[in-house]
Order: structure tokens, then C-alpha cells, then sequence
């Protein structure tokens, strides 16, 4: 289960930047112990989810190394989010130019070694499970090590298909894995990440911060929140789905969750990428494997994120912009 809220956990984040991945690298620096950053292919190609997250570790001067991974899910064909992120993943701001590129290209490697290394890390995917479930795969102990898993996927409803949302759609198969391993999941899926948006009157609340960061995180948001309205009927913004993964971990009193037994539908033209929860209220249904986020405390996590990104501003550092 989430740990108490007054512990910081270790965590290698493991995401696809894209720009609520953003704000999870911003909330993970400011309360978690950081061991690392790693990439998959999932908003954008993995060279430019890896560029991403290296603007983001730079120009917050974030002591962590990052390792790009999977540049394709483990069956299909790769599937990208350029009509939601832009095609750089980052559409809508000037971004800083990283001081530097990628510390290693070997995130499966990177995550086994961590883990086995200090055990009680946990893992937090925010993007395709493609680099968990490889790394399950290469190293049957790694589960042994691991605190547990905390991702940002899935759900009852979809935002891809009908039932299938965009990071369990994009590599169901490596889904499969990851639900099936045995591991302590935590699954933030759009029942509760589409309580989290990012309104007009947050991204307000960004804009008058009014200092370097900041203002490319509004111009970021501002991109994101017209994009997510023009593409639904009724929606007064973003949904900010990444941070929740990490908060789930570092501030469990923020959510109420249920228990229940979830598998991955990998086949089927309009159910591939479903993830399914059992919600019957029978005796012989299969046991719990996953704690799903159900409802979260939105103005209490809104109010975290702004202190992470007021922390962010703190220790940015100038860099030269592209």
C-alpha cells in the first residue's frame, strides 16, 4: 500500500514527456527522493520524450540522470499523442536548451540495478509500460526489491477507444505484464485524473508566479487546456493525469481508493488497451490486485503542485533557449 505521507519515497520515475509528465517531474523533485528518470516512447518518439525530460531535469537543475528505453511497445506497432502534446510532445512553449543529453540509453538495465541496489524504491510510470515490464521480464527478482508500482493508465472509461486509455492502449501487451506480475499496483486511471483539470483559473494562478519557469509552464498549460477543450464536449480544461501517480505515494490521504481485481484486454478492434475492473459484488470473483484511485482531494492536490512548481522556480537555473 501508499506509504505515510510523512516519508518521502524513493521513486524512478518512468515517463514519456508530454506535458503532465512535466508537472510529475516537478512534484517528484519537490517530494520524493528522486533516484532517476527514465524514458519510453509514448506522447512522442522516445528521442524527443528523452530531449524533453532532459529540458525539464535541466532547467530545475535537478541532480538526477536520465536513461532512455523502449522505443516501441513490446508487440504493435508504435502509437504516438501528437494530437493531444504537439508533435514535439511539448507544443506551446519556448523550451531551454538542456545542458546535456541522456546519461545512458539502457532504462531496463537502469531500473533492475537501482532497484536491486536499494530496495523499497518505487516504480512510477506515468507513460506505456513498455520499460516495466521489460525490466519484470530481464530480472524475476526485481519484484522482490521493488516497494511497488504507481501508474498513471487505465480506467473504466477511454480516452483512445471507447474503454481504452492512451498509455495501457499504446502497449497493452507490457500492460498485461505489469498487472499480471504479482507486483503492489496503485492505478491512477481518468476516473480520477478527469477530477484533476487544469481550469483558466489555475493556469491564473501559474501566470502570476511570474518568473522564467513558470511562465513556460503557463504557456504550456495554456496549449494543453485549449487542445483537451476542443477535442471534448464538456471539459473546463486539462486533465492533469501524470503528477497523481506521485502523489498517490507521497500524500495517500489525498485519495480514496478500492481494491479490485483488474486484467488487460489485449485483443479486439474496440477493446484492445481496456483495462478491466471487477466491480461485482459477488463472492467468486478473483481477488484484488490493484488499488484503484477512485476519487482524489482536487484543490489539496492543486495546491501541492503550485508548491512544487514555486520550488521548481527556486532552484531553476538560466539556460539558453531553442
Amino acid at each position: 500500500m501508499p506509504i505515510d505521507s510523512s516519508e518521502r519515497p524513493r521513486i524512478i520515475l518512468d515517463c514519456d514527456p508530454g506535458h503532465d509528465d512535466v508537472i510529475a517531474i516537478v512534484v517528484a523533485a519537490h517530494r520524493t527522493e528522486l533516484a532517476g528518470i527514465t524514458t519510453v516512447a509514448g506522447n512522442a518518439p522516445l528521442d524527443r520524450t528523452t530531449y524533453n525530460a532532459c529540458v525539464i531535469r535541466d532547467a530545475i537543475d535537478l541532480d538526477v540522470t536520465v536513461h532512455s528505453g523502449a522505443e516501441r511497445p513490446l508487440v504493435a506497432e508504435p502509437k504516438f499523442a501528437g494530437f493531444v502534446h504537439g508533435e514535439s510532445g511539448l507544443d506551446g512553449a519556448v523550451l531551454p536548451v538542456p545542458d546535456r543529453g541522456a546519461d545512458g540509453d539502457d532504462a531496463v538495465g537502469f531500473i533492475i540495478e537501482t532497484c536491486r541496489s536499494s530496495p523499497g524504491t518505487w516504480l512510477v510510470p506515468t507513460g506505456p509500460l513498455t520499460n516495466i515490464a521489460l525490466a519484470i521480464r530481464a530480472a524475476p527478482d526485481l519484484l522482490d526489491h521493488v516497494a511497488g508500482i504507481s501508474l498513471m493508465g487505465g480506467g473504466t472509461f477511454g480516452n483512445r477507444t471507447q474503454l481504452a486509455e492512451f498509455n495501457i492502449w499504446a502497449d497493452p501487451e507490457a500492460a498485461a505484464v505489469v498487472l499480471g506480475s504479482g507486483a503492489d499496483v496503485t492505478m491512477a486511471g481518468l476516473d480520477v485524473t478527469h477530477q484533476f483539470v487544469v481550469t483558466p483559473e489555475r493556469i491564473e494562478q501559474v501566470a502570476v508566479i511570474d518568473a522564467p519557469f513558470t511562465n513556460m509552464i503557463t504557456d504550456l498549460f495554456r496549449f494543453f487546456a485549449r487542445n483537451y477543450i476542443s477535442r471534448h464536449d464538456r471539459i473546463r480544461g486539462a486533465a492533469l493525469h501524470d503528477p497523481l501517480a506521485v502523489l498517490a505515494l507521497t500524500n495517500p490521504e489525498l485519495f480514496e481508493s478500492v481494491d479490485r481485481h483488474v486484467v488487460v484486454e489485449t485483443t479486439g478492434t474496440h477493446t484492445a488497451g481496456t483495462t478491466v475492473v471487477d466491480r461485482r459484488d459477488i463472492s467468486d470473483r478473483l481477488p484484488p490486485n490493484v488499488h484503484v484511485l477512485e476519487r482524489v482531494d482536487h484543490e489539496a492536490a492543486w495546491d501541492l503542485v503550485v508548491e512544487s512548481l514555486v520550488a521548481a522556480n527556486d532552484r531553476a537555473t538560466p539556460t539558453g533557449t531553442g
